[in-house]
């Protein structure tokens, strides 16, 4: 069997934490959050700002080196809650040595699903694989290579909710944090999606909100498109309409056949959700006002 490469974990190699913030604008921000931080000892190694003038809001992404930071992670909340309050932030800490849990669904097309898993192998996602939940058994061969449990949890119109409530189990018992839809074709409730909010990652392939919906390379290409994109974005309970983190396009031809539109789009597909994935466990994704900030 031929050796898969394995590629150094940047993650893996530092002991990060990450700050990411939102609030109203006001002066003194950026200073308040440095001071805060030099206070405690922290070498910030990466900061990036944005200000929205429209809805007057400040939002921040720092990473600082734990090794020398005074402050224990774990007193880090009540030590930064009087800045958090009088500015009114929202806002959430990660630490970089810690792997979140990430569940993949998927349907029939497997594409997304094995590429996602070669990443994962080469260490390219700083993350574990703990479950695989598929309403087909197409997929399980994949998992069964990467040595991944695969649950097959079948869906119809009237056994959807007992689907819904064995898949929440599933997910429960593997202590997941966030789930990847690597082109499942399944629609998720109100109450799945509440469950997960903002931890759902999906790939649809159309660039939204262009050709929303069920198959949109077949609209697409009825309509003689001259570009086709795909769009990676977390879930909400409206169909297609949550928070966009990442799209991407290619050019077709009047030459292209319906099948050419859907193998290119098929290879976009892998790019920008792996993409997203990535951006999502790197904590550079931050959301407000169902819009995102991908910071650099």
């Amino acid at each position: 069997m031929a050796r898969i490469p394995c590629y150094p974990d940047a993650a893996a190699m530092k002991h990060t934490a990450v700050l990411l913030l939102s609030c109203p604008d006001r002066k003194g921000l950026v200073a308040a959050i440095a001071n805060f931080l030099l206070a405690h000892g922290a070498n910030i190694l990466h900061a990036d700002q944005h200000q929205d003038a429209e809805l007057g809001l400040f939002l921040m992404r720092v990473e600082w080196d734990l090794r020398g930071f005074a402050l224990p992670v774990t007193d880090f909340s009540a030590e930064f809650a009087p800045i958090a309050q009088a500015n009114q932030m929202v806002w959430r800490l990660a630490e970089s040595a810690r792997k979140p849990r990430m569940a993949i669904f998927v349907s029939r097309s497997d594409h997304c699903l094995a590429d996602l898993l070669y990443r994962f192998r080469s260490e390219e996602l700083h993350c574990e694989i703990p479950v695989i939940i598929s309403n087909h058994e197409h997929a399980r061969r994949l998992a069964d290579a990467y040595g991944i449990p695969f649950r097959h949890i079948e869906i119809s119109s009237e056994s959807r909710h007992d689907a819904e409530k064995l898949q929440l189990a599933v997910l429960s018992e593997a202590d997941v944090d966030f789930i990847v839809l690597a082109r499942y074709m399944q629609i998720l409730s109100a109450q799945f999606t509440a469950r997960y909010p903002q931890r759902i990652i999906n790939i649809h392939h159309s660039f939204l909100p262009a050709f929303h919906g069920a198959r949109p390379y077949h609209r697409a290409f009825e309509r003689g498109v001259k570009l086709i994109g795909v769009t990676s974005h977390y879930v909400t309970d409206k169909l297609d309409e949550g928070p966009i983190i990442e799209q991407d396009v290619v050019r077709i031809s009047h030459r292209d056949s319906l099948e050419d539109l859907i193998r290119k789009g098929a290879d976009l597909e892998k790019i920008v959700l792996s993409r997203a994935v990535r951006w999502h466990l790197d904590n550079r994704v931050l959301v407000y006002a169902n819009r995102t900030v991908v910071f650099d």
